[in-house]
């Protein structure tokens, strides 16, 4: 799992996790069931506080997107177990035009038209 945070940024720590993760999951990048780091071992490799991992644990588990069992550790929930309401949908939608928009910058920086951008999108979506 590789998580980035930019301190220098307007958007809090823990808030740059929590969408990061929400990503991940939304992507299936995190299946079900797979194990978050520890509150300390994440927050030491980002050199933040535990406060601010705790802080976006938290409130991924609020959203229904991972489990906490105590020492057992934090874990991505069960597709069943996840809210599948429109917040979800529109978390996804934003996810999608998130990467839509790093697509079309690294596209613009390379020089491609939307042409080309579109047709190397479809290639890459075609199995």
């Amino acid at each position: 799992m590789e998580i980035e945070v930019d301190t220098r940024s307007p958007v809090p720590n823990y808030e740059q996790i929590r969408t990061q993760i929400t990503r991940l999951v939304l992507t299936g990048a995190l299946p079900e069931g797979t194990r978050l780091p520890p509150i300390r071992q994440l927050a030491g490799h980002l050199g933040l506080s535990n406060g601010a991992v705790a802080r976006a644990y938290r409130e991924l588990e609020r959203e229904g997107k991972v489990v906490t069992a105590g020492k057992k550790g934090t874990t991505v929930a069960r597709t069943d177990d996840r809210e599948q309401t429109d917040g979800r949908n529109k978390e996804r939608a934003q996810a999608l035009a998130d990467a839509a928009g790093t697509y079309a910058i690294t596209a613009h920086r390379l020089g491609y038209t939307v042409d080309d951008a579109v047709a190397a999108l479809g290639k890459a979506m075609t199995p």
